[in-house]
């Protein structure tokens, strides 16, 4: 408990799944916590939960692709709370249906996927690194995926803008580390998130948990809890990482899974 006293955090997308989990961890932990997210109502009952557990919470509507926005988003943690600490970046995402392969791509849909993902991520971290400088350092986080690290059949826009906020990370960990600010990706595999349970066949959601090394899938406070150790001072001298929170998933050699038949009994 109180891995994070006296700290600030915003955190975008905390309004249902991963950002949500980490909004209640840190809160638990000793943050004020301002909960970021397009949906007012989801950004309400996620600091609903935050402050039944003991914390404190501020909801914010935002919308994480247009500059006055975030630079309202980070004005208002600064208002209510004094300063600020530490950002996760967690917005982003593409549509399955729409981010398909090379050639039947929708166009307006890789737009979108760089706006939302690449673009929220500069933005966020352009506003509240000068903030973060004041308070003499602070953390920011930012939500890769194991989609920027290998090649898939669709989403290619995804897989794009993913890797890209993973050297969008290493740039401002060398950019101002000098002024005590890190800045380090959290890259999940598949996480049962209501997202996923939502729009993934049984089928599939079994075809993943056999690639996984782990006999199991993520769950949100999986990556919640990566999140505050990012966060937090124990990870001082960690800067410009990628941590790949994946369930061994990228680890497993495809052929794994047949060949576990070949083991002796």
């Amino acid at each position: 408990m109180n891995r994070l006293e006296n700290k600030v955090a915003i955190i975008t997308g905390a309004g249902s799944g991963i950002g949500r989990a980490a909004a209640e961890l840190m809160g638990r932990e000793g943050a004020s916590v301002v909960v970021a997210d397009h949906n007012a109502a989801g950004a309400e009952e996620t600091a609903r939960a935050v402050e039944a557990a003991g914390g404190r919470a501020l909801p914010v509507a935002v919308d994480v692709t247009d500059d006055g926005s975030v630079a309202d988003m980070v004005a208002q943690a600064v208002r209510e709370f004094g300063r600020l600490d530490v950002l996760c970046n967690h917005v982003g995402g593409t549509d399955p249906r729409k981010d398909l392969d090379l050639l039947r791509l929708d166009m307006a849909e890789f737009d979108r996927a760089v706006a939302l993902n690449m673009r929220s991520t500069l933005l966020g971290s352009r506003h509240a690194v000068p903030h973060m400088i004041r308070a003499g350092g602070g953390s920011v986080i930012n939500t890769a995926s194991v989609a920027g690290l290998v090649g898939d059949v669709l989403q290619i826009s995804y897989g794009a803008v993913k890797a890209a906020v993973v050297n969008i990370t290493k740039s401002i960990a060398v950019q101002y580390g000098p002024q005590g600010i890190r800045c380090n990706a959290v890259a999940p595999g598949a996480v049962m998130t209501p997202a996923l349970q939502d729009n993934l066949p049984a089928d599939v959601v079994a075809a993943l948990e056999e690639a996984n090394a782990l006999p199991y899938l993520g769950r949100p406070e999986d990556i919640g809890h990566t999140m505050v150790f990012l966060a937090s001072d124990e990870s001082r001298y960690l800067t410009g990482q990628l941590l790949v929170v994946d369930g061994g998933m990228t680890v497993q050699s495809p052929a794994v899974p047949g060949r576990r038949a070949m083991l002796p009994g």
